[in-house]
């Protein structure tokens, strides 16, 4: 069988921490056969405390110091670190895998040699009311589009997947992940996967759950890196790596066209006309998830959010990357997840 390697990127993730690699410690694929790699980035809150306790009584878990504190260094360093695996999953610290998650993925990967990598569908875990419509809005497509490991709309071969588990091959011709993207690294190098020939599949059977990061606030920053940082994948690439990206920044767009309203005529009618019609699409997608009614105006807040993070943040991408020709700087940086 397949030599496993969970690689876990962590920075001041005391709350999670524990959860997450426990659920790969109860995993049910053969305890010998199995490494968890958690690659801290220096954390100041009791993490590497917590990480080394359960390491004491189980060897298969090792932790890794992450000097630069960002994502894609992490990855790489744990991916690099465990040469003996021909299996790497890649896991967030806000997550936990089902028990049967290991295994699905080596057996998906081993049924079908065209693909070079595997993963599920997330299932979110709302811990007050905010995270909960916050994860409304992730889990519509509405919301993220054909992201289909959230939307649970499809599986089969996708474009991209969360905590994916690839085969060794993958990153001896595709490389490793970019080291210089704070965000989007994930769908950027799973972009050269399929650039290098090889599949990735979503399969419904292989879930894990996800912790909602509860913050209307946080919700905006994180969406706004996204698109950001996906304008300079697109420069890396010379290509738009989907075109699903170009839908809120052309929103984003169409909203700043409101300035024009004094000095057009009837321009206010078309504007509010498409306004509302956005507006009823998003509230008819909020009914779509089920929840209470009093949640429905939250979850449009939230998908107003991500659309508007979003495209701010790759209208401003488009100026600094595209326009300005300019790279990212120190500040554009954030820690690992």
């Amino acid at each position: 069988m397949n030599k496993v390697a969970v690689v876990i990127p962590c920075r001041n993730e005391r709350a999670y921490i524990e959860k997450c690699v426990r659920s790969v410690l109860h995993s049910d694929y053969p305890a010998g056969l199995l490494r968890i790699l958690v690659c801290d980035g220096k954390s100041t809150d009791g993490t590497v405390e917590i990480v080394q306790q359960i390491s004491k009584s189980d060897p298969r878990v090792e932790l890794l110091r992450n000097e630069q504190q960002t994502t894609p260094y992490a990855l790489n360093l744990g991916i690099k670190y465990a040469v003996d695996c021909n299996v790497h999953i890649i896991l967030g610290a806000h997550a936990e895998i089902a028990p049967d998650y290991i295994r699905l993925c080596v057996e998906n990967l081993k049924n079908d040699p065209s693909v070079g990598c595997v993963g599920g569908i997330l299932q979110n875990v709302n811990e007050d009311s905010t995270s909960e419509m916050i994860g409304k809005a992730m889990s519509s497509s509405f919301g993220v589009g054909n992201a289909h490991f959230r939307t649970g709309a499809k599986s089969g071969y996708v474009d991209t997947v969360a905590f994916g588990a690839y085969r060794k091959e993958v990153f001896e011709k595709a490389g490793y992940f970019d080291e210089e993207l704070t965000r989007n690294q994930d769908d950027e190098f799973n972009y050269r996967v399929t650039k290098n020939g090889f599949k990735i599949l979503l399969d419904p059977a292989i879930r894990a759950k996800y912790y909602v990061r509860a913050a209307f606030g946080k919700l905006l920053r994180q969406y706004y890196q996204y698109g950001f940082w996906k304008v300079y994948v697109n420069r890396k690439h010379k290509a738009v790596t989907s075109y699903r990206q170009l839908v809120p920044p052309l929103f984003v767009l169409f909203m700043m066209t409101a300035v024009a309203i004094p000095f057009v005529p009837f321009y206010w009618i078309v504007w509010c006309g498409i306004f509302f019609l956005y507006l009823a699409a998003a509230f008819t997608a909020a009914l779509a998830q089920k929840g209470r009614i009093g949640e429905i105006p939250g979850v449009v807040f939230a998908f107003m959010l991500l659309h508007l993070g979003y495209g701010f943040g790759y209208i401003r991408g488009m100026v600094r990357f595209i326009l300005l020709g300019m790279k990212p700087q120190e500040k554009h940086s954030s820690t690992s997840r």
